[in-house]
């Protein structure tokens, strides 16, 4: 399993990680507090706290997803 923080604040952002996100053939999840979110689900995404980072939890150990998704990686200080 692949664990990396995303930022995903606005709609155009939630549109487009949706979009990549859906084409992959892997399960993905959000995780915010106690909330799992199926990543996917654009509607579960609008229903979570988006104005800080979130985990995302990708089931594959294929890194290769991560280059789709560096636009919205962000890096812990």
């Amino acid at each position: 399993m692949i664990t990396t923080k995303i930022l995903i604040n606005n709609v155009e952002k939630v549109k487009a990680f949706s979009s990549i996100v859906s084409q992959k053939n892997v399960d993905c999840e959000i995780v915010e507090g106690i909330y799992i979110i199926d990543a996917k689900s654009i509607m579960g995404i609008f229903s979570i706290d988006l104005s800080e980072p979130v985990e995302l939890r990708i089931h594959s150990d294929d890194t290769s997803i991560l280059n789709t998704l560096k636009d919205f990686i962000v890096t812990e200080a």
